[in-house]
């Protein structure tokens, strides 16, 4: 029986045509990150860390991003299950859709989003008239606006672990008697955990740095609406030195992430 050895990496140096423009690269994108280091006011950050404005800022993004993504992944998982197992007229179509917002101005999803939802929108006048609320400049509306932004990062990454996925587990469980959804509960899912952990991070910290759609649906409302980017936004017009400090934690959150996510997932060669 032959044994298939995996040869290692052969790593070369760069030819200068392709090195030079790459620490351009590098440069352009780690200047703005250092120039942040370089301008925080370490000195007096434990006391902009600590304002009261901030610390509801803080824990409203916390808590909203979190809502968020659960809502993601309860509804993008079934999702990404149906544009990778099923085939019907239209898949490409609805495919685009739901990527839509990968790569939709985030103020043109917030004006979508006050079009259906707003109080006089298609959605939201039948749910001001039946129910007596609405969602715009609200809480609940942060999150429909974050929900709305990041979870396709959840779907696109869950979809492509479903097609990846070998089907013979799940054809295994089903021939020894499994339901359709014990399969995909203690078969399919397991298979994808991996994926499914890096989609929902991905889908979190996108959600953390959502400001477009948020301002545009939900306002800038302290302690009711203002998330972290809406509280930087709005400290770079009053108190640049606290913008900085608010901006150097999103940047730790965001790293925090990135490496968390390079540990298990994003090594070289790896697939999401």
């Amino acid at each position: 029986m032959t044994r298939s050895v995996r040869q290692p990496i052969r790593r070369s140096t760069a030819p200068w045509p392709l090195a030079v423009p790459a620490a351009v690269g590098v440069t352009f994108l780690l200047v703005p990150l250092a120039a942040m280091l370089l301008r925080t006011p370490w000195s007096s950050l434990p006391d902009v860390l600590r304002d009261p404005a901030v610390l509801d800022a803080l824990r409203l993004s916390l808590v909203t991003a979190t809502s968020s993504t659960a809502v993601a992944v309860v509804l993008g998982v079934p999702l990404a299950w149906v544009l990778a197992r099923t085939h019907f007229r239209g898949l490409s179509l609805l495919r685009a859709l739901v990527t839509l917002p990968l790569v939709l101005p985030p103020v043109v999803g917030g004006v979508a989003l006050l079009l259906a939802f707003g109080r006089l929108g298609v959605v939201g006048r039948w749910l001001d008239e039946w129910f007596g609320f609405t969602l715009p400049f609200t809480t609940l509306g942060v999150v429909l606006a974050q929900c709305f932004v990041a979870m396709p990062f959840l779907v696109v990454t869950v979809e492509g672990a479903f097609r990846g996925l070998d089907r013979g587990f799940e054809e295994a469980a089903s021939t020894l008697g499994a339901s359709r959804l014990a399969t995909f509960r203690r078969v399919t899912l397991p298979l994808i955990a991996p994926s499914l952990a890096a989609g929902t991070v991905l889908c979190w910290a996108r959600a953390l740095g959502e400001f477009g759609a948020t301002i545009t649906f939900a306002g800038n409302s302290p302690g009711i609406t203002q998330t972290m980017p809406l509280a930087v936004y709005l400290a770079m017009e009053s108190d640049p030195e606290a913008a900085i400090a608010l901006s150097l934690v999103l940047l730790t959150v965001s790293v925090a992430v990135l490496a968390l996510l390079r540990d298990r997932w994003l090594r070289p060669g790896s697939t999401l």
